[in-house]
């Protein structure tokens, strides 16, 4: 638990998801992918992640109140030489990747910096732009180069696991909306009101379940449908049970493995 708890303090769990993610709707969209595209959404995903939290913890006066950023103000200065290192190993990475793919990923590269820019005055969207921008991450490494032809099932798929990144983003800033408020940090939470956004959470995860009722009736798309349905009903426990996973922050722990639940349908298919 201790060596799990510290890969998720650097985020190392986020990235295994991210590929896992990029992996399965690689398999769904029937797209090779090479290994410098995981390599390159890996550091990039956990770039930013990182880059975010050492920000936060730049910002802090004083000791964080939450466990993540403490360890990004203790270990401040060797977190920025990993930093480094890791976006020149991207840049290397990136040179090696598909055409299709560079080019999408330099126009969503694009929409990240404008998402920087407005960011301050959008902060109470802060959770429904990083769900998108996780999403389009995730299908960067397929959709450019996919040869399916795209129906409403594959659409109805991507939605599905929007509303999961979203509730999961929701989730996080619910349980820490109080820690937040002490630091001064804004979220949807902080905005929006703890009764507003619980039931934003309820509305997104049953919506969810209820797509993946839809894809199972019609059958299509089935085991990827499922897969992503497993993900929101595992996030619906998470949040039924919140109060004792409240402690000592498992809720986080069970709500990033939950991108690695893909795996199963890598491992079947």
């Amino acid at each position: 638990m201790r060596i799990y708890r510290l890969i998720n303090l650097l985020s190392l769990d986020v990235v295994a998801g991210a590929v896992v993610c990029a992996l399965f709707f690689a398999r769904v969209f029937e797209v090779g992918v090479r290994p410098f595209g995981l390599i390159a959404l890996g550091l990039t995903v956990w770039i930013i992640y990182t880059a975010d939290h050492l920000r936060d913890a730049r910002k802090i006066m004083g000791e964080a109140s939450t466990e993540r950023h403490r360890f990004h103000q203790v270990h401040y200065r060797k977190l920025i030489i990993l930093t480094t290192v890791a976006l020149f190993l991207d840049v290397i990475a990136i040179m090696f990747i598909k055409q299709q793919v560079l080019a999408w990923g330099v126009a969503l590269s694009f929409v990240v910096f404008a998402y920087l820019l407005v960011q301050g005055s959008l902060k109470f969207l802060k959770e429904l732009f990083i769900a998108i921008l996780y999403t389009c991450g995730i299908l960067l490494l397929s959709v450019p180069v996919s040869s399916v032809k795209f129906s409403p099932p594959y659409y109805l798929l991507v939605v599905q696991f929007l509303i999961a990144a979203l509730a999961n983003l929701l989730m996080f800033s619910w349980f820490d909306r109080e820690l937040d408020q002490q630091d001064k940090r804004y979220s949807f939470v902080t905005k929006a009101g703890e009764a507003t956004t619980r039931g934003i959470v309820w509305f997104l995860l049953l919506l969810l379940l209820a797509l993946t009722l839809t894809q199972f009736i019609t059958e299509t798309l089935l085991m990827p449908s499922l897969i992503v349905g497993c993900m929101g009903l595992m996030l619906l426990m998470i949040f039924i049970y919140r109060e004792s996973l409240a402690k000592k922050d498992y809720y986080r722990l069970l709500g990033d493995a939950v991108f690695l639940v893909p795996v199963i349908y890598l491992l079947l298919i």
